[in-house]
C-alpha cells in the first residue's frame, strides 16, 4: 500500500507543480491588469497616437484596461535582427489592436498568442507551381495574420501607421482586421456580426463595393480605398477598415452605406473624434 500511495504521489507531482505554476501565472497576470494606467504609457500614446488623444474619455478608460489585458495575454517576440520588444511596441500594437473591439462583448482575440515583431520590411518564403514544378520564391512583407494565433509585424511601418492617422494606411488595423476576419476557421471578408440577418445586408454592401473598386481601378480612377483592397474580399474588409478609422469623412462623403457597415460592426463612428 505504501508503495501504491508513493507512486500515485510521483506521478500526480508534475500535475501538481504544473497547476501551482498555472495558478501563480494566473495572478501576476491579474495583479498586472488591476494596476493603474501608467502615466508614461498614456504620454506615449498620445505623441505617437493621437487618435489616442482625440477619443472620448468613454472610450480611452475602457481601451486603457484592454491595453493592459492585451499585453499580459499576449507573447511578443524579436524577429529579424530586432535586439528587444520593448515597452512601447507592446504599448502601441495593443492600443491600435485593441481599438478595434473596444466597444465588442466578446473575448478579446480569443485565438491571438504571439506577436512577431520585425524591425522593418521581412522576407518570407513560399511555394509556388508553375508547369507542375514547385518553386520556392523570396516575397517581402509588412505584415501577416495566421489563423493559429500569430500576427507578424514590421516595427518601423507600426510606427508610422499610428503616427500619420490620415493617410488610411494602418499595418496593425490591417493585420487585426484578419485576425478577427480568422474567428471563424477562414478569411472571406465576413467577420462575426452576430445576428444571421446581418449577414445579408453585408454581403449585399460589401460585394457591390468591391466590385465598385475593382472597376475603378481597372478604369484608372482614383479611390478612397487602397488599390490593395482589390486583391480579394479578406483584403478589401482590411482596407476598407483602415479607411474607417484614418479617413471617415471621406469614407461617410463616398460610401455611406459601406461606412454604416462598418460603424455598427465594430460600434465605434470615428467622425466623432476625427
Amino acid at each position: 500500500m505504501r508503495t501504491y500511495a508513493l507512486l500515485i504521489i510521483v506521478m500526480a507531482a508534475p500535475l501538481l507543480v504544473a497547476a501551482v505554476w498555472s495558478l501563480i501565472r494566473y495572478q501576476r497576470r491579474q495583479d498586472f491588469i488591476e494596476q493603474p494606467f501608467p502615466l508614461q504609457w498614456d504620454t506615449l500614446l498620445r505623441e505617437k497616437f493621437p487618435i489616442y488623444g482625440a477619443l472620448p474619455d468613454p472610450i480611452r478608460f475602457k481601451l486603457k484596461r484592454m491595453i493592459r489585458i492585451f499585453i499580459a495575454k499576449t507573447h511578443f517576440e524579436a524577429c529579424g535582427g530586432l535586439d528587444l520588444v520593448t515597452d512601447e511596441m507592446r504599448v502601441l500594437i495593443a492600443a491600435q489592436a485593441c481599438l478595434l473591439v473596444v466597444n465588442h462583448d466578446q473575448k478579446l482575440y480569443p485565438k491571438l498568442k504571439t506577436i512577431l515583431i520585425y524591425p522593418s520590411t521581412y522576407k518570407t518564403n513560399h511555394s509556388d507551381s508553375l508547369f507542375h514544378f514547385m518553386e520556392e520564391e523570396s516575397e517581402a512583407r509588412l505584415g501577416e495574420s495566421w489563423s493559429t494565433g500569430t500576427v507578424v509585424l514590421a516595427w518601423d511601418s507600426v510606427e508610422h501607421g499610428a503616427y500619420d492617422t490620415k493617410d488610411g494606411h494602418n499595418l496593425v488595423m490591417h493585420e487585426f482586421a484578419h485576425q478577427l476576419d480568422q474567428l471563424d476557421g477562414t478569411a472571406d471578408g465576413a467577420p462575426d456580426l452576430g445576428e444571421h440577418s446581418r449577414y445579408i445586408s453585408w454581403a449585399r454592401v460589401l460585394g457591390q463595393e468591391y466590385e465598385d473598386l475593382e472597376e475603378r481601378l481597372f478604369q484608372g480612377k482614383d479611390s478612397v480605398f487602397d488599390a490593395y483592397g482589390a486583391t480579394d474580399p479578406a483584403e478589401f474588409f482590411a482596407v476598407v477598415t483602415e479607411t474607417f478609422f484614418e479617413k471617415p469623412k471621406q469614407m461617410k462623403k463616398r460610401h455611406p452605406e459601406l461606412y454604416d457597415q462598418f460603424r455598427n460592426f465594430y460600434k465605434l463612428d470615428p467622425l466623432e473624434w476625427s
